[in-house]
């Protein structure tokens, strides 16, 4: 038998679909919340320097919105782990009988027999006591844990990404009579994109992905639209 020489190491999705659910989220985010705000006081004949104000307001306050939010989600995730490290921590000093007990039987849920599961147990407890529990009994695995700062950092640098779009577009294009149509096949370009290349990367059908991002995006678009039109004209 080939002597193992170096540990094993083999690359998941999961490994990345922390930062990943936080940056894909915050682009879209920014791109669909900031081009359907935009689509919505374009509907009601605002001027290009109100537009342009408006798309700096709604990535800033977004950017901080989205990493505040998601930094006191995935604190109080962290949080729960940390207690959670704790208490097993507390139950292997005091009782460790008992965890050994938990682990056999933990072992013979997943198929083992009891005079296998008890070998397994044994082993694992005198490897790393702590991390076996804690990754076979509660799911916490060390590279996978919640990271609050960045989650925050990704999602507010992602929804500031997502929305330059829409930004750059009333920055270039405001006052023109075809600005909403430029804007809006723009977003539904990239939103198509993003979409997509989350299904990708995730594993999932592209054109799934695309799809579902395409539909609540268009949705957002023409009701702030709607909403623009109705005000503007009552205004007028």
């Amino acid at each position: 038998m080939a002597k193992l020489t170096r540990s094993h190491h083999e690359g998941h999705r999961s490994d990345s679909i922390g930062w990943l659910r936080a940056t894909v989220l915050g682009a879209n985010d920014g791109l669909i919340s900031t081009s359907a705000l935009l689509m919505g006081v374009a509907a009601a004949d605002a001027t290009p320097r109100v537009l342009l104000t408006t798309g700096m307001a709604a990535l800033v306050s977004g950017a901080l919105s989205m990493a505040a939010g998601e930094y006191v989600s995935v604190s109080s995730q962290a949080d729960t782990e940390r207690a959670d490290t704790a208490k097993e921590r507390r139950e292997l000093a005091e009782m460790p009988d008992a965890e050994l007990k938990e682990l056999t039987h933990i072992y013979m849920q997943r198929g083992l027999s009891r005079e296998l599961a008890t070998q397994v147990a044994e082993a694992m407890t005198e490897h790393d006591a702590l991390g076996t529990h804690l990754r076979d009994e509660l799911g916490i695995v060390g590279h996978l844990t919640a990271n609050p700062v960045q989650a925050a950092l990704a999602s507010a640098a992602a929804f500031s990404v997502g929305a330059l779009l829409p930004i750059v577009l009333s920055w270039l294009f405001a006052g023109q009579g075809n600005f909403g149509w430029i804007l809006t096949g723009a977003t539904i370009a990239l939103l198509a994109v993003l979409g997509g290349l989350a299904g990708w990367l995730g594993g999932a059908s592209i054109w799934k992905g695309a799809a579902r991002v395409l539909f609540w995006g268009a949705a957002a678009m023409a009701a702030s639209a709607g909403i623009g039109h109705l005000f503007g004209t009552a205004a007028g």
